[in-house]
């Protein structure tokens, strides 16, 4: 009976709008699944009599209608399957991430990877808020980074030789922002309106401008929903083991200091954000003077 119950209190299981019945919602980092996993979860419902499954917007799949006096049974199934059951309530939820360098020509960064990475630290810790974490490999943000209670995207700083550029303006035509502009034969960028997509980079059809490097710009205190909110910006790293820290060090600031009942944005001054945002710069400052 205390296998039923611990079961049936899972994140994960979420009853219906029709009590008797619940959903199941699996494990799924980044949305990356094998084709053996995709066939155990086809075989895994058929076992229980189901003919459908629903894709959900945090890359899981949820198991829709099942009987609660099978839970047991489909965990274990699902644990076997390697898409155990996931996390819904106060906890860090399923990881979400975009394709990244391994598919996407906009990507700077392996976002896949990372979210790997973030899962096996932190995915299911109970927490007094829902904590979504979300990658994009680019400002384009198509998993919406900055809408997440933590969100991580990369970034590049174009670098420009002085002397180099022919001004042949490719990087204008390809500047989304309108942020570069051909003034006395060269390319010039206005920093305000530059938002480090790396877009101008690759444009380059010389090869004349740089990166100054891939960066990794963790955001928090987004939110989604009916009002929703743009995180804040806690710091840029350029070591993606450093990222999985530093969102580990967030995590914690907000299993320590945050209130249930309400959401994390809702909290930030009150938890002394921008006083934690300089704990956070000191301590990889000093991390890097050591090493």
């Amino acid at each position: 009976m205390k296998r039923d119950t611990e079961i049936h209190m899972k994140g994960g299981v979420i009853t219906e709008r029709n009590a008797d019945f619940c959903t199941v919602r699996t494990r799924i980092p980044a949305g990356i699944v094998t084709l053996e996993q995709v066939r155990g979860i086809a075989k895994i419902m058929k076992r229980y009599g189901k003919d459908m499954v629903h894709l959900t917007t945090r890359q899981t799949i949820e198991i829709p209608h099942v009987d609660p006096k099978v839970l047991p049974k489909l965990a274990a199934d699902l644990e076997k399957n390697g898409t155990p059951i996931g996390s819904e309530r106060d906890e860090v939820v399923n990881i979400v991430a975009c394709p990244g360098l391994e598919r996407c020509v906009f990507a700077n960064i392996d976002s896949g990877n990372i979210a790997k990475m973030i899962d096996k630290r932190l995915f299911g810790k109970e927490m007094p808020v829902k904590v979504r974490i979300s990658i994009s490999g680019c400002p384009n943000g198509c998993t919406s980074p900055m809408l997440n209670e933590i969100g991580i995207s990369g970034r590049v700083d174009p670098l420009r030789t002085p002397g180099l550029c022919t001004g042949c303006g490719s990087c204008v035509m390809y500047c989304r922002e309108e942020a570069i502009s051909i003034k006395n034969g060269i390319s010039v960028l206005n920093e305000d309106l530059c938002i480090s997509c790396g877009t101008c980079v690759r444009s380059c059809p010389f090869d004349l401008l740089k990166s100054r490097g891939v960066r990794y710009l963790i955001t928090v205190g987004g939110r989604r929903g009916r009002h929703p909110h743009i995180g804040r910006e806690l710091i840029s790293l350029s070591d993606p083991e450093e990222v999985a820290i530093v969102v580990e060090k967030v995590v914690t600031w907000i299993y320590r200091k945050a209130w249930s009942g309400r959401h994390l944005y809702e909290q930030m001054d009150e938890l002394q954000f921008e006083q934690f945002k300089t704990e956070i710069t000191s301590k990889v400052t000093a991390a890097r003077d050591t090493t």
